[in-house]
């Protein structure tokens, strides 16, 4: 392994660390970090299927919090649209290359994918979240998250 791959354990469970109290976002988060999941523990051999679920996901979960972006005039709308573009325009790559046979591609595009994904949804979607849930409900989500931690007894 090489200082740019993070270690395998790392942890990317769905937890309420990535709840951000806008419900159809989180719906939708929930479902990309199963599909990831996927893409990283999948048999090679279910590799391309795994990858075009994936696309179809994207497509939907980029596609509507860009289309929430455009119609509310969000304000941080362009920089969230271009990164939804980017990872998009890294899937097709990705994607041509696992078509030839190259999981091993798709596998470190899928450990990327675990790594961008906090950031993106602390900074971006969070900020998008509260404007649609204000935009709904007239002010910002209240976000409970538990902080027990399993331990081993």
């Amino acid at each position: 392994m090489n200082d740019k791959e993070p270690p395998e354990s790392l942890d990317f469970s769905w937890s309420d660390t990535f709840v951000l109290g806008y419900q159809p976002m989180d719906n939708t988060h929930r479902e990309f970090v199963e599909i990831v999941n996927e893409l990283i523990d999948c048999p090679d051999h279910d590799f391309l299927l795994s990858l075009e679920k994936f696309k179809v996901h994207a497509l939907s979960h980029f596609g509507l919090e860009d289309q929430w972006m455009k119609e509310t005039e969000f304000p941080a709308g362009d920089c969230h649209i271009g990164e939804h573009a980017a990872v998009m325009a890294s899937f097709e790559e990705v994607y041509a290359l696992a078509k030839q046979g190259d999981t091993d591609t798709g596998r470190g595009f899928a450990r990327e994918l675990k790594n961008w994904f906090p950031g993106h949804a602390d900074y971006l979607d969070s900020a998008l979240a509260h404007w649609m849930f204000k935009r709904t409900h007239g002010g910002k989500p209240v976000v409970l998250r538990r902080t027990i931690k399993e331990t081993n007894l």
